[in-house]
């Protein structure tokens, strides 16, 4: 597996059990190679922990020590708290790195990476308060599902046939099963209660995204790939549609998806894309619609530079092919209530010269 399969396998499983609106999560995800990469970056063994898909705190192999990754962890969790984090965090080094070499045995070759995410998820109640909803526990071999923990039954299910003696092993210890769900069901959605009011001021924070809009050449001459880009918004839930005319695209239209993915700064991006024919006629329109904000743009292609509104097309991004977006009306001060979060919808019009 190439550390750029492995950097993906991470988002996948992060991205695959984010919450949905109303819900918070706590995820522990813990990544260890069989050998050292000398990549910078990478290393052996990576821990971290992820509040709402934000890393909240981090452990590597190189560094050995846990360290906060949000100011308010920084503030309101004491010394101790770290330090019983770094030891944990070690120990649980050496626990990947035996069992690395039981898999080795067991399966016949040197498995490149072992994976396992814990973690929570709770619903707000009326009174603030949160309730659990569900509970992973699970480990990840090479990128493919290894043994997973079935806290509705306590029992642990093998994906795979060299999962089976692990998963007898660790059924016949009571205690350990009924531990395990009860850290997910209790223990954990207790931290993430108060991870969660330590964080309330940046959880409260909304910030709307940035839309971009941009064409760039496709592999046929005769065809272009048209781009919508949505990005730098808080929190991640958001809508990304390209539409033709007034139909919304699809997969079977040859729809492709970044899915949501993190920035940088704790913001979030999701990139749709679509290939389309030069010569096609019809209005393609990006249409982003966030709890912060929604913004409608309807915009078709030609040679002049966008205008702001739905921002620039990012650098590089057209490399002097066609750019995207001539605006030639903005509906400005257009102002919609939509459902109960008061949502501005912009819209911004362009048409071919």
């Amino acid at each position: 597996m190439s550390v750029v399969h492995l950097l993906l396998t991470i988002f996948s499983l992060i991205s695959q059990r984010l919450p949905l609106l109303s819900t918070h999560s706590l995820h522990y995800i813990y990544t260890a190679l069989s050998k050292p990469v000398s990549l910078p970056g990478i290393h052996q063994f990576t821990a971290m922990g992820l509040l709402d898909g934000r890393m909240i705190d981090y452990f590597d192999s190189e560094n050995q020590v846990t360290v906060p990754r949000q100011e308010w962890m920084r503030e309101r969790l004491p010394a101790d708290y770290w330090d019983r984090g770094t030891q944990s965090r070690k120990s649980k080094q050496q626990w990947f790195k035996v069992n690395i070499g039981i898999l080795m045995e067991r399966m016949g070759q040197n498995p490149h990476v072992l994976q396992w995410m814990v973690g929570c998820e709770g619903k707000t109640n009326s009174d603030g308060t949160l309730r659990f909803v569900r509970g992973v526990h699970m480990y990840n071999y090479d990128g493919d599902d290894f043994l997973s923990f079935d806290a509705k039954n306590g029992v642990w299910v093998a994906q795979t046939p060299e999962a089976q003696p692990t998963k007898r092993k660790w059924d016949e210890v009571k205690v350990l099963n009924d531990y395990t769900k009860g850290y997910l069901e209790n223990e954990c959605i207790d931290w993430l209660s108060k991870f969660v009011n330590y964080d309330q001021q940046q959880l409260k924070k909304k910030s709307p995204p940035e839309v971009f809009v941009f064409a760039k050449k496709a592999k046929v001459e005769t065809k272009l790939i048209l781009t919508c880009l949505a990005t730098g918004f808080y929190p991640k839930d958001i809508i990304v549609r390209i539409r033709r005319n007034t139909r919304v695209l699809t997969a079977d239209d040859g729809l492709k998806s970044s899915g949501v993915l993190p920035n940088n700064d704790e913001s979030f991006q999701r990139r749709e894309s679509v290939e389309i024919l030069k010569s096609d006629l019809s209005k393609f329109s990006c249409e982003v619609i966030h709890e912060a904000t929604a913004c409608v743009c309807v915009s078709d292609i030609n040679d002049l530079p966008p205008e702001p509104g739905c921002g620039p097309p990012i650098a590089g991004a057209v490399g002097g092919v066609l750019s995207l977006v001539a605006l030639v009306a903005v509906a400005v001060g257009l102002i919609l209530y939509l459902s109960k979060s008061s949502v501005l919808l912009c819209v911004i019009i362009a048409e071919r010269s």
